[in-house]
């Protein structure tokens, strides 16, 4: 459940932003993108009744091979974005029941937008940021919007940008995976905004023993500084990714990812090395002060007078 802060929903313009991401995502049904069900109001709140999506983002699996000082295998990184693209493509194409195209632009591709079920399904998350033609409230001109680092370089110069945008920021999310490393990431967001307008991308084959010339060519058509240099859909990128999967016999399934969701949910569940749970704390904490050196009992701590339990204050 998506739900707009007390705060913010007495703001007019905010709430019309609200309502233009609740009833352009309520068009979107795809298996690759994440479903919002309903849109409600209550006591002046607003809420998105969102899918459940049983697994982790794409962030954190990058966060659990990078501790395991290991990378994303090459076919499983392009089985990813190729599944991606369909969910991209799916809503870049969208029409209204009149026939006109609805313009959806994501503009927010990014790993923690990328969710990977236990089953390995991949779904595109969070059209907060997108653009669509029948928005009420218009994007101001020159506005930046999106993550910094995962910004294509017309967005990162404040102009218009279309699906294309979209390819560029999914090439980035692909190049980290088999880098290993960030691609844009300066020093302050201004820096790194910089980094984005230049469009500077390195090769990845001097970083990756995996990755050949013709996918090299792949990367780079996808991360071309120029849009016209680009591939021009969505569906003309995943064609590329599972085409050159097919002319290289590489097999990769759902089942490969979901082993990768697994591993890293399971290393969540597990208690780090020489780390002590919170509630294991909490009670050593009420031993220690219950029972002085010689075994007399001391006197017991005062309750909190917020009304929240001890656990909650730690957790705070």
């Amino acid at each position: 459940i998506k739900r707009v802060l007390p705060h913010l929903a007495q703001n007019e313009n905010f709430i019309r932003m609200f309502l233009d991401e609740a009833r352009l995502s309520a068009k979107l049904s795809h298996a690759n993108i994440v479903s919002v069900f309903d849109i409600s109001a209550r006591d002046d709140t607003y809420f998105l009744i969102m899918e459940f999506v049983d697994g982790a983002n794409l962030k954190k699996i990058l966060d659990s091979l990078n501790r395991r000082s290991q990378r994303f295998k090459l076919p499983e990184a392009i089985y990813v974005c190729a599944e991606a693209c369909r969910g991209l493509s799916y809503a870049h194409e969208l029409h209204d029941e009149n026939g006109r195209a609805l313009g959806i632009v994501h503009r927010d591709i990014s790993p923690p937008n990328i969710m990977l079920t236990k089953r390995g399904e991949v779904k595109v998350a969070d059209f907060g940021l997108a653009k669509a033609g029948t928005q009420l409230s218009q994007t101001d001109p020159g506005v930046v919007k999106g993550k910094f680092s995962y910004l294509s370089p017309e967005a990162a110069n404040g102009k218009e940008v279309d699906a294309r945008a979209d390819i560029f920021s999914l090439g980035i999310v692909l190049w980290e995976m088999l880098a290993g490393r960030r691609l844009f990431l300066g020093e302050t967001d201004y820096a790194t905004v910089k980094l984005v307008q230049v469009a500077n991308i390195p090769r990845l084959s001097p970083l990756n023993n995996q990755v050949d010339v013709e996918f090299e060519e792949i990367m780079l058509k996808a991360l071309a500084r120029e849009p016209e240099k680009r591939f021009q859909s969505a569906q003309e990128f995943g064609d590329a990714l599972t085409g050159y999967l097919f002319s290289r016999q590489l097999k990769v399934t759902n089942y490969d990812i979901a082993t990768l969701v697994k591993t890293a949910i399971s290393e969540d569940a597990m208690p780090q090395k020489n780390e002590t749970s919170l509630i294991d704390r909490l009670i050593q904490e009420e031993l220690d002060e219950s029972v002085g050196l010689g075994g007399e009992a001391k006197k017991p701590r005062p309750t909190p007078v917020s009304g929240l339990s001890a656990v909650e204050h730690e957790g705070e």
